[in-house]
């Protein structure tokens, strides 16, 4: 009897040592600012030296259909962190990039960090945010244990301040709080951020938000990769050894996992918010986006599908490609999946997309919806309807300029640059796509 007892009692141990918090994975989202389509050597750019995004390709599975929420900064940040698109997250434009500004994510809204934290997970945000400036919009109140990082649109990398638009103010904030790091570099302070945040955590599961606000201008690489790169073409120069800075923080960062020996219990997932940068105050582009027509502002497909790679070690597969249509938004209720949260947010329209990883099963979505403002876009299959599209990387001196100022339909299959529109002969497919975008509209309206 006393070996049972002892049987019974040890194996309730063990079950339970099972389930410990110490066993759910670490979570990390790895987001870029303004990195085009194809901007990593693990997606064919060869003039990039990319080597630390390229070993999270070949340690996980790298997306080719990877959708984000939309073609600016704000609203996508709003899709991938409440799981939903931006209209439906409250977000469809740029939050505020001033102090005392009220445009933002609303508070109410239910955040990736903030059923992470309900579940048990120290939440970090480190890097930019943009999602608002008012104290329930900032980080701390949306779910994040820590934040450390700039609130507005983009910051001097050195100074911290926001000089796009008048009144220049310094932008830099930890918990809330304003902090001066006068002439430090960015990036090498969001190192340091994460550094104390992963060290003070590893004892527990953690979620990450590790928002890098690169490549997005100002361009201000390290000189070691200026260097580099000094016999490209500019603004290909600028920009590549920018890319390439970002890529060497990656580095750095997951040092730190292997430091304390967490790489491989790390869920990471790597992706860029929206295509590349044609503004000029990145000397008028920079970024790759190969065959796909359009960038940032823009939603032919340069401006919203995005580099999207996932790794974690233990649990997934290795150097493999998906080419099923997913979204930003997919990561929350997939982050979740791998938590084992079962407290799933209702109203999500991100799926979770942990088959199409691990099985390459097929893309949990029947279409994909985009709406920014009065111009819109729906995905269907080879199909894909817009309404007034615009395409800055071709049309520089008038950005903003419709290319059509009704509908456009393309036939991604046949046509990847989405060069043709092809309404006139299929009215009926652009027909069936209006009256999914009118239905959801609607619904969305009401919601």
């Amino acid at each position: 009897m006393r070996y049972i007892v002892i049987f019974l009692w040890l194996s309730l141990w063990i079950g339970l040592e099972a389930q410990t918090p110490k066993d759910r994975p670490n979570v990390i989202i790895i987001y870029t600012d303004d990195q085009g389509t194809l901007d990593m050597g693990c997606y064919g750019a060869e003039d990039l030296y990319t080597p630390n995004m390229d070993k999270l390709a070949a340690t996980g599975v790298r997306f080719t259909q990877s959708y984000a929420g939309a073609a600016v900064c704000s609203p996508s940040r709003a899709s991938l962190l409440t799981g939903k698109t931006p209209s439906r997250a409250g977000l469809e434009g740029n939050a505020t990039s001033q102090r005392g500004g009220e445009q933002g994510l609303p508070a109410h809204a239910t955040t990736i960090a903030e059923v992470l934290s309900a579940a048990g997970y120290r939440t970090g945000h480190i890097g930019k945010w943009h999602l608002g400036y008012q104290a329930d919009q900032m980080p701390n109140g949306q779910g994040f244990d820590f934040s450390f990082g700039h609130m507005g649109g983009c910051i001097d990398n050195y100074s911290h301040f926001f000089y796009w638009a008048g009144p220049n103010r310094h932008d830099l904030w930890r918990n809330g709080e304003e902090v001066w790091h006068d002439g430090e570099f960015f990036l090498d302070l969001m190192e340091a951020e994460a550094h104390d945040f992963i060290r003070s955590s590893h004892e527990e599961p953690f979620f990450l938000y590790y928002a890098i606000n690169m490549p997005h201008y100002p361009l201000q690489a390290s000189a070691e990769w200026r260097s580099y790169y000094a016999d490209l073409p500019s603004p290909r120069r600028e920009y590549a050894a920018f890319v390439s800075t970002i890529d060497e923080g990656i580095g750095r960062l997951l040092d730190q996992l292997e430091r304390y020996g967490l790489r491989d219990n790390t869920l990471i997932i790597l992706q860029s918010d929206h295509g590349h940068s044609t503004e000029v105050r990145t000397l008028g582009g920079g970024g790759y986006a190969g065959p796909y027509r359009g960038c940032k502002f823009s939603l032919f497909e340069g401006g919203i599908r995005v580099p999207s790679i996932v790794s974690y070690p233990t649990q997934i597969p290795q150097n493999e490609v998906r080419e099923q249509m997913v979204a930003a938004m997919d990561w929350f209720p997939t982050i979740l999946d791998y938590a084992g949260v079962s407290n799933v947010p209702a109203d999500l329209e991100g799926r979770s997309i942990r088959s199409v990883v691990e099985e390459d099963s097929p893309s949990p979505h029947d279409h994909l919806i985009w709406k920014m403002g009065n111009r819109w876009a729906v995905r269907k299959g080879d199909w894909k309807l817009l309404f007034a599209p615009i395409d800055p990387a071709s049309n520089p001196e008038s950005p903003w300029n419709p290319v059509c100022e009704g509908l456009y339909l393309a036939n991604l299959r046949e046509d990847i640059g989405e060069s043709e529109n092809r309404i006139t002969g299929h009215p009926e497919v652009a027909s069936q796509l209006e009256a999914i975008y009118q239905t959801w509209l609607e619904q969305s309206q009401k919601d």
